[in-house]
Formats: structure tokens, sequence, C-alpha cells
């Protein structure tokens, strides 16, 4: 997290910086969208090569604001210092704002010492409706796509909470799907595990069938930027994540698969190795796009 002492230029006054994330191919906040165009939409900004860094703050009055940017690198650096508990003056050049909108995408739980409590702007003075964070209060794409984020996170912590030999029988997996069938647990987007995760059969084979065919469907014909994506894990194996229209899929190249559904609110469904999960994640980790 930043000081809040930071301060960017916008078209109307300074910003008191708060945080950043980055907006690229390979890593934007999901509660934007399925992949990395469909983000760039939601903030009406042009899905460039090479991404956006996005800055989060305050006026001098308060008022939200996002800040886009297209010093990728800057903003990289920034994220990574804090996120080693570093101090970074994160200050961008004007040169390199992009558009300022009012608002957060995201909920932030901090605000700027000196200045009034966060707000959104005027909208007659900001021209446009301001963004905000998805709604919590009900399960949807945003909720999915966050409930994935989480597990990602925290694989270690949710796989701990699985028994190999609670997934389906061999035989009953032939019936629910040519992989391993799945066992469910409870997920809302910010939290962990459930207690006994895994202790009965998923109501909707059919959702999980669904998305892996569409996953599938992407090694023959690509789908768009981001919609999968591959990050550092542990040893040699490497963190998938891909999505698709209802549903959100977190695997280990080296382990089982997490399906969260639209269809299946709050419900996290694991998917073990099987014959065919192992051919697909790595066929799915060679179209990835990787973090630079």
């Amino acid at each position: 997290m930043a000081g809040t002492e930071e301060e960017v230029a916008t078209a109307d006054d300074a910003l008191y910086v708060l945080t950043a994330v980055l907006l690229t191919p390979a890593q934007f906040p999901s509660v934007l969208g399925d992949d990395y165009p469909e983000a760039c939409a939601a903030l009406g900004l042009a899905p460039l090569t090479d991404g956006y860094g996005l800055v989060l703050g305050q006026d001098a009055d308060g008022a939200r604001w996002t800040v886009a940017v297209d010093d990728v690198s800057l903003v990289a650096v920034a994220v990574a210092s804090w996120d080693c508990g570093m101090e970074y003056d994160l200050s961008p050049d004007e040169r390199s704002v992009v558009a300022a909108l009012p608002g957060w995408p995201l909920a932030l739980a901090v605000a700027a010492p000196g200045v009034p409590a966060p707000h959104d702007p005027d909208p007659e003075s900001s021209g446009g409706t301001a963004l905000s964070p998805p709604d919590n209060s009900a399960w949807g794409p945003a909720q999915r796509r966050l409930g994935a984020d989480e597990i990602a996170l925290q694989w270690a912590v949710w796989r701990e909470q699985l028994d190999d030999a609670e997934f389906l029988a061999p035989a009953d997996s032939a019936r629910a799907g040519k992989d391993d069938g799945p066992s469910s647990a409870s997920a809302h987007g910010n939290g962990g595990p459930a207690d006994g995760a895994g202790g009965r059969p998923s109501p909707s084979h059919s959702g999980i069938r669904r998305a892996l065919a569409e996953a599938r469907a992407y090694v023959d014909s690509p789908p768009p930027l981001g919609r999968v994506r591959s990050s550092f894990a542990p040893g040699d194996a490497r963190t998938l994540r891909a999505d698709g229209p209802g549903w959100s899929m977190v695997a280990r190249t080296d382990d089982i698969a997490f399906v969260l559904l639209d269809d299946e609110p709050g419900e996290v469904l694991p998917i073990g190795r099987g014959p065919e999960l192992p051919g697909l994640l790595e066929a799915l980790d060679k179209l990835a796009v990787r973090p630079l």
C-alpha cells in the first residue's frame, strides 16, 4: 500500500495516491471482466498491448479517482515494492496519464489523511458515472472471479481441505465426466474454505462438463487475451487461471483444479487429476499469457 503523501496530477487537481494495480493482459482486476479486453472496456480504455497502471486515490476534496497511466513499468515497481513492505513514491509523470476516471472500481478500506472522507465526485463536474466496486451481497460473475482469485492466492489452504480419496471413484467419474468428479466447498469471494470441504457431490456436473469443454476449446481456438493466464507456483509447476462465460477455473499444472460457476453460488468444485486433466492443463499453460 502506498503512503498518502504521493501526488500525481490529474486533469483538475493533485491526487493523493492510496494504491495502484496493473491492467495488463497477464494481470488485471478480475472484477472488471473475464479477459483483458473486457476489463479495459469496463473502464472505457482501449486494450493496449502493454496495458496500463491504475492509480487509485483522492483529490484535495476527498473525491475518489482512478487514474490510468501508460507507464506500466513504474506502477509495476511500485506494486512490487509495496508487496514487499517497502516504501515507494509513486508519482507518474503527467504525460503518462491516459485517463482520469471518477470513482474506484475496487473497494478500499483506507483514506488519505487531512482531506474529507472518500466520496464520488459530482457527476456534472467529473463528466460521467463514477466507478464502483461490485456488490458482494449477491453472487454473480464478479464474485465468482473474486472467489477464484482467493483460491489462487491461498492454494495451500484450500488444497489441504481435500482428501484425494473423497473424489468420485473412476466408475462414477466416467458418468459425471472424463475427469475425476468434483466434491464441493463454499467460498464467497473473500474468505477461506468452509469446514468439511469436499463432503458432498456437486449438484451440477453439467456445469463442470461445460467449463472443461470450453477450456479444451481454447486450445484449438485461442480465446480473447487474458482468458487464460499462467503465474508462478512452487517447484516446476505453474498456477493457471482460466475464465469463460459463467465459469472460472484455478489449477496447478502438477495437481488438481477448482471450478466456480455462476450457477452454483458460493460453491467451489474441485476436479481430480483423472486421465485428461494433466494434458489439458499443459496445453492451456502453453497458450496462456504470463507476467513479464
